[in-house]
């Protein structure tokens, strides 16, 4: 059995020290491609030099203009001198604005994100290197994380509104390159679902994270989404989610582990690993009908279609 991590964070600072060593530890776990997300602009040469990286390859068509985002400091953490190469684990990655970037202190208020500079900037490194990326993401709304960071409702109302916007900035940037989308989802199916019915996106995306009812993962599933599966199903408190999980077609599943973050049931308090999506996968086959076999081939081949077709 082969397996993929859909969503990891790899070019986290977490990860930086033992990269190579780390990624060799997949590859003895059968862990052999890891999808990596972009958060924000300052991450988005990171994740495309990490996939450069682990393909031995030279990055083609590499922005102009991405000097005016990214300093070289922030290249740290995925261009050093260790040749990930050699772990032979395959690193693939995605480009997009998360929207806790839209939620940080000095961000709070609409007048200090300029939406039409950041869609002139993820529109040219995207263009430059659209042959290097396998989505747009991670993007989506999160309105947990806005109520704690809005002062009074008002400025919750807005800051909801910018999510939004650079969200169906986002999705229209998929739909433009035939891109699927990867979702961020707090609090907000009720957002999320009316602007992805709006937009239709060809190659859809994935629900990244996914925690909800039977109901609200089969509105996605009508659209064509899947969804990722990750440590929540390991805690026996989130019956919704694994008894929609249960219910819905493997073809629709993902295994993701959003490391560093997010640890799985035993785990709290520690740091993430992609080597998790292993035991991700064993919850799974503890909730789903189908033999182990059959889960792994069929994830692997949900990955292959939405991704890398």
């Amino acid at each position: 059995m082969q397996f993929t991590d859909s969503h990891c964070h790899l070019d986290f600072t977490e990860f930086a020290d033992n990269l190579l060593p780390l990624l060799t530890q997949c590859l003895d776990n059968n862990i052999n491609r890891i999808i990596v997300p972009a958060v924000n602009p300052e991450h988005w040469q990171r994740v495309l030099s990490l996939a450069q990286q682990s393909n031995n390859t030279q990055l083609r068509n590499v922005s102009k203009n991405s000097s005016d985002i990214n300093s070289s400091a922030i290249h740290s953490a995925a261009t050093n001198s260790t040749d990930i190469s050699k772990a032979q684990v395959e690193i693939v990655c995605c480009l997009g604005i998360h929207p806790w970037f839209l939620i940080l202190k000095d961000n709070l208020s609409p007048k200090n994100l300029d939406l039409a500079f950041y869609q002139r900037q993820l529109t040219d490194i995207v263009s430059h290197n659209r042959e290097n990326i396998v989505a747009i993401g991670e993007c989506g709304i999160d309105v947990f994380k806005a109520k704690k960071n809005t002062p009074n409702e008002q400025a919750l109302a807005d800051n909801i509104r910018l999510q939004q916007d650079f969200f169906d900035m986002q999705l229209a940037m998929a739909q433009a390159h035939n891109l699927p989308i990867v979702v961020h989802h707090c609090q907000s199916h009720h957002y999320i679902l009316p602007q992805l019915k709006q937009h239709k996106l060809a190659k859809a995306g994935v629900i990244h994270a996914f925690s909800g009812s039977y109901q609200q993962a089969k509105s996605y599933v009508d659209l064509g989404f899947k969804l990722g599966i990750g440590g929540t199903i390991t805690y026996p408190r989130a019956k919704k989610t694994i008894n929609a999980i249960k219910r819905l077609p493997l073809s629709s599943l993902l295994l993701e582990t959003d490391a560093p973050a997010m640890p799985l049931l035993g785990q709290q308090g520690n740091i993430n690993s992609p080597l998790n999506v292993v035991k991700v996968f064993q919850a799974l086959t503890e909730i789903r009908a189908e033999s182990a076999e059959e889960i792994a081939r069929q994830i692997e081949l949900n990955v292959e279609q939405l991704f890398l077709c």
